[in-house]
């Protein structure tokens, strides 16, 4: 009962003795007051090894000769200072390996960081003495008593061993424990080392047998060829700029990775400063130092010497890589003021090239007005001067996009991939505009749309007062019958509405301006059909008479532009019996700008051939019906 009361004593303070470890883990460590440890070594090593990568972001910018032999520059010194940075941590390793070493295999090394962890184990280790000259001292009694005493001596004795046995296992874990956390130094550091040496190409290349090919150069980059085109000249620019931000990091980079250095280096050469001053201080004591003085001072001085030359060993890389710092830093300048010089170049050019642009758009679109103007002085004819302004803004429009695709890119292979671009662009996002301006061309055809024109577009009635390259415009006629007048509002419509089936676009026939009417009159049944057809036609071609000159050269003009032979328009009748009586219908050509005015004429002629003796009389509705012939034929 005894023991296992013991044995949960041991396991409690065992557990405190960890949290307790736990609880004082080692925080960032202070500023250097001395040798770097394990953890500051390392850190710097990697920070050295991620300066060294950003060589290969580098290796992308090197795009001239003048750039390449900066590159292989800065390879160079690159290199040498990852070379000193493991000189350095292999000498750093070293001597914390020695002086992390502990001078009796009976004492327990203290581990910095872990003050709780090392208390723990010396008393420990105090009880495990303790015990064992407790356990001495009981064999010895034992072996002089006799009887009921020696039995109890022996008892006694032999908790003692358990309790000793028990002690040495909490020791050996202790070690054990300790010997783990303190593994940062000594060999466990070199490993580390080697094995971040071993991660890093251009230090394994130095590694490999002779057999092996060391790694290719960079083949040294082509002239850069000087840009002319705005859009180039932008892109190098743009080029350039993330080219000097990424110099400037790669600067700050080594700014910070040299202050580092110097973080390590000021306390050690602060040591080793000491120690020459204290050696100095030596030598003028040895002056008037008796023999026992003089062997101390010996003694002393080997030591410093011993310890100014592991020193020495650490703080010799971080010298020179001080000074190669400082060309690299150059280097990088001079690679960065180069790329300045072409940025300031390029921006030049840039600006020279954008005011030749605005100057030559000044001159299309000056001479573009001068064209506009004369057309309007010269050019009379309304069709013709329309004409004229259309072909202008064509013209126009096109030596724009001309000047401006020789502009931003001069070569041919670059005009053809800059064109091969905006079209494709142009073809995904302008859909509906392609097609419209295909429609233009089917509106401005032979037969097509000529301004003046009268048309009805779904169901709108209107005259063509423009047409554009993508939209055409008209002005609304309304009203009833045959008296359309303008609404005061312009229709637009796509030129894309040519390809809409369900579109009904109607126009009046190239070089023609007439359309059909037609006039409905219901007689009694009674009524002599053969003198009441012959008055009322008689009645019609009276008024017919008038325009039917105009008629006949339309029609003469239309058969000239169809090719084919079409009857001549003149009035006609016809007869049809119905329930109500006898219906005759006339039908007869007129003007399109007269229509109003030649119906009301044509229905006073049948009022005055109506009344004529012997009187026609009608049924039905009692007054003649006049209306737009419908069978194809938009109203007019």
């Amino acid at each position: 009962m005894h023991s296992s009361v013991r044995l949960v004593l041991v396991v409690l303070l065992l557990s405190i003795a960890f949290s307790s470890s736990a609880q004082q883990q080692p925080q960032p460590p202070p500023a250097v007051t001395g040798m770097p440890n394990a953890d500051q070594t390392l850190a710097y090593l990697r920070e050295t090894i991620d300066w060294h990568e950003l060589l290969h972001e580098e290796e992308q910018l090197a795009n001239t000769p003048e750039e390449t032999a900066f590159l292989s520059d800065e390879r160079t010194v690159a290199k040498e200072i990852l070379q000193l940075s493991f000189s350095y941590a292999n000498a750093a390793a070293k001597l914390l390996s020695r002086k992390a070493s502990p001078s009796s295999t009976e004492e327990t090394p203290n581990v910095s960081g872990y003050s709780g962890l090392s208390k723990a184990a010396a008393q420990t280790d105090k009880v495990v003495r303790d015990t064992q000259a407790e356990l001495e001292e009981t064999k010895r009694k034992a072996e002089s008593a006799q009887g009921q005493k020696q039995r109890q001596l022996q008892s006694t004795a032999d908790e003692l061993q358990s309790e000793l046995n028990l002690a040495k296992a909490r020791s050996e874990t202790y070690k054990n424990i300790i010997q783990f956390v303190g593994s940062g130094s000594g060999s466990s550091l070199e490993s580390q080392i080697k094995e971040l040496e071993r991660a890093v190409p251009e230090l394994a290349a130095n590694a490999k047998p002779e057999g092996a090919q060391a790694p290719v150069a960079p083949a040294a980059a082509a002239p850069a060829r000087n840009p002319s085109g705005i859009l180039e000249l932008i892109t190098n620019l743009f080029n350039l700029s993330s080219k000097k931000r990424s110099l400037d990091e790669a600067m700050k980079a080594t700014d910070a990775l040299a202050d580092t250095a110097n973080k390590l280096r000021r306390p050690i050469v602060k040591n080793l400063v000491a120690a020459a001053d204290r050696g100095e201080d030596l030598a003028k004591a040895a002056d008037t130092a008796g023999p026992a003085e003089l062997e101390q001072q010996k003694r002393e001085l080997d030591s410093l010497t011993a310890n100014f030359k592991d020193i020495s060993s650490v703080v010799v890389p971080l010298g020179q890589q001080n000074l190669l710092f400082g060309f690299y830093k150059g280097t990088l300048t001079r690679w960065k003021e180069s790329v300045q010089n072409e940025f300031s170049v390029e921006l030049k050019g840039l600006i020279l090239r954008a005011v030749a642009l605005g100057f030559a758009l000044a001159v299309v679109f000056t001479l573009a007005e001068i064209w506009r103007k004369a057309t309007l002085r010269y050019v009379k004819d309304i069709r013709r001067r329309y004409q004229f302004l259309l072909i202008r803004r064509i013209v126009v429009w096109c030596a724009v996009a001309i000047t401006i695709a020789f502009a931003l890119a001069t070569e041919i292979g670059s005009l053809a991939t800059f064109a091969g671009l905006i079209t494709a662009g142009i073809a995904v996002a302008l859909q509906n505009v392609i097609l419209a301006i295909a429609g233009y061309f089917f509106l401005v055809g032979k037969y097509g749309v000529r301004v003046g024109d009268r048309v009805q577009i779904s169901g709108v009635t209107g005259n063509v007062v423009d047409i554009g390259l993508v939209r055409l415009h008209m002005l609304e006629l309304a009203g009833t019958g045959n008296d359309r007048q303008p609404t005061g509002r312009v229709v637009v419509f796509s030129n894309s509405i040519v390809f809409q089936p369900t579109a009904s676009f109607f126009k009046q026939i190239p070089g023609t301006n007439f359309v059909w009417h037609e006039v409905t009159l219901i007689l009694s049944p009674d009524s002599d059909f053969h003198q009441a057809e012959e008055r009322l036609l008689d009645a019609v071609q009276k008024v017919y008479s008038t325009y039917s000159s105009k008629i006949e050269e339309q029609h003469r003009h239309m058969e000239q532009s169809f090719a084919l032979a079409v009857d001549a328009p003149q009035p006609k009748s016809r007869l049809r019996l119905t329930q109500t009586g006898l219906e005759v219908v006339i039908r007869y050509p007129l003007e399109l700008e007269r229509s109003a005015e030649i119906d009301d004429q044509i229905i006073r002629e049948l009022l005055i051939a109506l009344q004529k003796p012997p009187k026609l009389k009608l049924v039905g509705s009692g007054t003649p019906n006049i209306q737009p012939v419908l069978d194809g034929t938009p109203a007019a």
